[in-house]
């Protein structure tokens, strides 16, 4: 167990900020609520937006870039949005050294931006649909921050898209939820609950919201990406309107979808251990890292040689940039091999003078420290095979930790009893009235973090008794 590292079972809040920094992930800012993202953090960022981009792309997709800066007036253009976003504004009253006519908001998120110029761009049904995303920052003045999960400023992608009508609006917003889906428990071994949010925490100005919502090693859910089907709410605050394909003119049907850097503290949260951050290869910056260990300079010289050529062979078959060695001289090998266990690398390779004459290397897994001597002929099959095998078992941990920790429950007793006991996601009828939802909020601190697209399951709800069409997950969330 890591020294630098405070356990899990002590003190979960405490471990995550250990983890961040033994990892050398992010570290605060000068001021208050935001954040450094050190090199570590940002690869790791941008391997997630490698790979959403590429996605987003594949479905027609393009990428492009609206302005830092919002005209406050386009906040207050429509009622929900303004009342939602209105205590997390950062304003600027001043610029120049003047005071200017009209404050500027800095942006929390862009539909208002983007609902002015899509009022200027779309004319006609031959110009729909607009199928724009964004890579950028953006900030929301929260009052309690925690690193990556909650911070002032933080990174994301949003997108934005107008249709002709609302199934191709719905059809979007499904569409991006999938591709949120699949790239979480694919790449990230996260596996999520994909669904929609209750009226009462959708998206301000949304007709629909649909989310994914993860389980975390202390049992509380994290919302890791949401998708908005915003109706017509925003054309109608913005005039984005269109001649249809009957000459009329109509108002285009909109969605707005992201995820953000929040993304790294549920990877952190998922899978990491009291000796420090763990990894799933397919989002690991380095996949393998190599660490030479010798005595003499001769020793030195047949090491490194023989490092190189498993370096080469790797190279063959992984990404080379995922494949590094370690050449630092500086240190003991225990000091390194701690340093990698800390920065989550899914495979340390050590390659000393026993391992050199046998014509193998020791390979040894982050996450359960499995060792075994490789031969270096077959290393190029067996380390890619063995990331494979890591990735899935990564998952497959994580499957297991949600299963067992989701719970039915048929009163509200017995709703508060688990919750108090077990945590987890809990899964109950509920009357669908925001009355009930803020009480249950109120007595225990648990919302409802998705409503699953799932069969009917009639049902009485559990604090009133009333029917229920079917079954929603609650649990405590970040």
């Amino acid at each position: 167990m890591a020294k630098n590292i405070t356990p899990r079972a002590e003190n979960y809040s405490q471990w995550y900020l250990d983890v961040i920094a033994a990892g050398q992930l992010a570290d605060h800012a000068p001021v208050k609520g935001c954040m450094v993202i050190r090199p570590t953090g940002y690869a790791i960022w941008e391997e997630i937006q490698k790979t959403l981009d590429r996605r987003f792309k594949e479905t027609g997709h393009q990428n492009a870039y609206f302005p830092l800066l919002i005209p406050e007036s386009f906040i207050h253009k429509e009622a929900e949005h303004v009342e939602g976003f209105s205590p997390e504004l950062a304003v600027v009253t001043h610029a120049g050294g003047k005071k200017l006519e009209e404050p500027l908001v800095v942006r929390p998120t862009s539909e208002t931006v983007v609902g002015h110029m899509y009022a200027q761009w779309i004319h006609s049904y031959r110009d729909l649909p607009v199928l724009i995303n964004q890579w950028c920052n953006v900030v929301r003045w929260e009052m309690r921050t925690r690193l990556f999960l909650r911070t002032s400023e933080f990174l994301w992608q949003e997108g934005h898209t107008a249709h002709e009508t609302e199934a191709e609006a719905e059809e979007e917003t499904l569409r991006i939820l999938e591709i949120y889906r699949t790239f979480m428990e694919q790449q990230m071994a996260m596996p999520v609950l994909a669904g929609l949010k209750s009226d009462t925490e959708k998206f301000p100005g949304a007709l629909r919201t649909y989310c994914v919502e993860a389980m975390m090693q202390d049992k509380r859910a994290l919302q890791a990406g949401t998708s908005h089907n915003l109706g017509q709410n925003f054309a109608r605050a913005f005039d984005i309107n269109f001649l249809d394909r009957e000459n009329k003119r109509r108002l285009v049907h909109t969605t707005s979808w992201g995820v953000s850097t929040r993304l790294i503290g549920g990877l952190l949260m998922t899978h990491s251990d009291d000796d420090g951050l763990v990894l799933p290869p397919r989002i690991a910056p380095i996949q393998v890292v190599i660490v030479p260990i010798y005595k003499s300079q001769t020793e030195q010289s047949t090491v490194m040689e023989f490092a190189d050529q498993v370096h080469s062979r790797l190279a063959e078959k992984l990404d080379p940039l995922k494949v590094k060695i370690d050449r630092r001289t500086d240190m003991r090998p225990a000091d390194r091999f701690f340093h990698w266990i800390q920065q989550g690398i899914p495979l340390r390779i050590e390659v000393g003078p026993k391992d050199v004459a046998k014509g193998a290397a020791m390979v040894v897994r982050r996450d359960n420290r499995d060792k075994a001597s490789i031969a270096l002929e077959a290393l190029a099959d067996e380390v890619p095979a063995l990331l494979e095998r890591m990735q899935g078992e990564l998952f497959d941990r994580a499957v297991a930790l949600r299963a067992a920790h989701t719970h039915r429950v048929e009163s509200y007793e017995e709703f508060k009893a688990v919750l108090a006991e077990q945590g987890g996601f809990i899964e109950a009828h509920w009357n669908g009235s925001p009355e009930v939802e803020a009480r249950i909020k109120e007595e225990t601190k648990a919302t409802i973090r998705v409503v699953p697209d799932s069969e009917d399951e009639p049902g009485k709800c559990i604090v009133t008794g009333e029917p229920s069409p079917r079954r929603v997950v609650f649990a405590v969330a970040y």
